[in-house]
């Protein structure tokens, strides 16, 4: 039987209902109004955010941002890093801790009026790793067994070895809520385009290139517990606009036409904060922007290769120009330092030492430098190839940042071809194997450290890992990884996760470059916008205007 119960703190009384007038709101530019302007009911919030993703709901960050305004998750992730109840109440762990039972809220419904009850949570999981969202199925693949209806409100998890953070991940917007009904009778474009949940907003309109318009939900019932009022979201939709470039985005911001933008340029930070806008930047914990090394193909299957281009870089002023303030720099290619259980030890193992970067070269036998200043071993060139999602993984400040790197590498000798991708290229596979590419560059959001199992497991035919970009397997770390996931004691948790960045910094199979952010400008009309603690994507429920 269930021996720890987690009972989840109802919604507090600070997160009362907000007493609303009811007139029409529109984008007021910067025009600040005063700390006690009155919130206005209902209005249209348009949202200028960088990217379009190919389905609203699925395993790529971009949709969990907008999947999370349509379908509730089991948790949410209170500013603490604590679980608080959404569809969930409590949840309770077996003895051997392989079995969680999760009560659900009663009376809560999709919004095609069939019921959140226990038998469609289970048919969600059983969903999520049979391939219906590729990113859940990697944070429960090598854990989950199988998920059963105990009653209407009660479902069992049964897990095939203990997963110490479990429920902490089941908050990230990959594990948001679908109706059973609509994916067991829809189309999959049909539930790609407009997923059926029981959240705030549906899906009214997608545009494709365009926008999307979500609608609000007015029987909503079922907000999380660290929302700040109760009742249907107060706006009555959101036109949620793609404009991929950045300086339209500012100009869309700065003229009115829109109330808030995603991903704010470096270079207008500062002006848009004198400017009188709120600026939100979450750090996003996981992995970081970091460069990985193919360890099983081309140069950087030498250590001391890995090492000397470590060495080459003067990782941490190319970030700060580049990054005027706003981007943190991150030298842990492992995990980010908002991550819970980092090692500044991982972080600080590389500083900048073009000598020592020459001396390891020399020694790996790269002796000779041809007319235009790049290193030959054997009448080969020391040519490195760096794959990119340009516009996607990497933003206009990520692009200048691995210039700068590119020109730096250059300094001792090695020959960096960046190749910028377009989503279709970067999803499709073809960069994915060893033999596409020399340097990787990308992040992997994530709540805990946890997140070094999947870009760390070795890859196998029978169970391969495209998430593991420097190819490296190594029974060690892998053994290190495995006992953190599993430890119930977070001390001796947090020891085995800093040994696992640690090790992968000796090896150099990654360095970091930069903290991954979201960060969001918002016009002083627009209030009651806040990121949500799990993966740091906007959240719409709580947002009004003011005049």
């Amino acid at each position: 039987m269930p021996s720890r119960r987690h009972r989840l703190l109802p919604l507090t009384a600070a997160a009362a209902s907000l007493t609303l007038l009811t007139l029409t709101a529109c984008s007021t530019g910067a025009a600040a109004p005063g700390p006690d302007a009155a919130p206005v009911e209902g209005g249209t919030i348009v949202y200028a955010h960088q990217q379009e993703p190919s389905c609203i709901f699925g395993g790529w960050i971009e949709q969990a941002y907008i999947s999370y305004q349509v379908l509730d998750s089991l948790f949410s992730l209170d500013e603490d890093g604590e679980v608080v109840p959404w569809l969930a109440e409590e949840w309770e762990v077996s003895d051997d801790r392989l079995t969680y039972e999760i009560t659900l809220k009663e009376g809560v419904s999709f919004t095609d009026g069939s019921p959140v009850d226990a038998e469609a949570i289970a048919y969600n999981f059983d969903y999520w790793v049979n391939g219906g969202n590729s990113t859940a199925a990697v944070w429960l693949g090598g854990y989950y067994d199988r998920a059963e209806a105990i009653d209407e409100l009660t479902v069992a998890v049964h897990l095939s070895r203990p997963y110490t953070n479990f429920i902490q991940n089941l908050t990230q917007g990959y594990f948001g809520i679908q109706s059973q009904e609509a994916l067991e009778t829809r189309t999959d474009e049909e539930n790609c385009a407009a997923p059926i949940g029981s959240g705030a907003f549906t899906v009214e309109e997608w545009n494709r290139g365009q926008n999307v318009i979500l609608a609000r939900n007015e029987a909503y019932t079922s907000w999380p517990a660290n929302a700040q009022h109760t009742g249907p979201a107060l706006v009555e939709k959101v036109d949620w606009r793609f404009v991929s470039d950045p300086t339209t985005r500012v100009a869309a911001l700065q003229s009115g036409e829109a109330d808030l933008i995603y991903d704010v340029p470096a270079t207008s930070w500062q002006s848009l904060d004198d400017a009188g806008y709120t600026l939100e930047k979450y750090v996003t914990a996981g992995r970081p922007q970091q460069i990985s090394f193919n360890t099983v193909q081309g140069p950087f299957v030498d250590e001391d290769v890995r090492k000397a281009f470590a060495y080459a870089l003067d990782r941490r002023t190319i970030v700060e120009t580049i990054g005027q303030g706003v981007i943190p720099f991150e030298g842990n290619g492992a995990v980010s330092q908002a991550t819970p259980a980092y090692s500044q030890a991982a972080a600080d193992t590389y500083d900048y030492d073009p000598a020592q970067a020459v001396a390891l070269l020399e020694g790996a036998g790269w002796t000779e430098v041809n007319d235009e200043g790049y290193r030959v071993k054997d009448g080969e060139v020391l040519e490195a190839l760096l794959p990119y999602g340009a516009g996607s993984i990497i933003n206009t400040d990520g692009a200048s940042i691995l210039q700068a790197v590119q020109e730096q590498a250059k300094a001792v000798g090695f020959k960096v071809e960046l190749l910028p991708l377009s989503t279709a290229e970067l999803w499709g596979g073809k960069y994915s194997t060893p033999d596409a590419y020399d340097l990787s560059v990308g992040y992997w959001t994530a709540i805990n450290s946890g997140i070094l199992y999947i870009n760390w497991r070795p890859s196998t035919e029978e169970n391969p890992n495209y998430s593991n970009s420097s190819f490296y397997a190594d029974a060690e770390l892998e053994a290190l990884i495995l006992a953190a996931n599993s430890e119930p004691d977070a001390e001796t948790q947090a020891d085995l996760y800093a040994q696992a960045q640690e090790l992968i910094a000796d090896r150099a199979t990654s360095i970091g470059l930069y903290a991954r952010l979201s960060t969001l400008a918002v016009s002083p009309g627009l209030r009651g916008v806040w990121q949500e603690n799990a993966q740091g994507g906007p959240t719409f429920y709580d947002a009004h205007f003011v005049e």
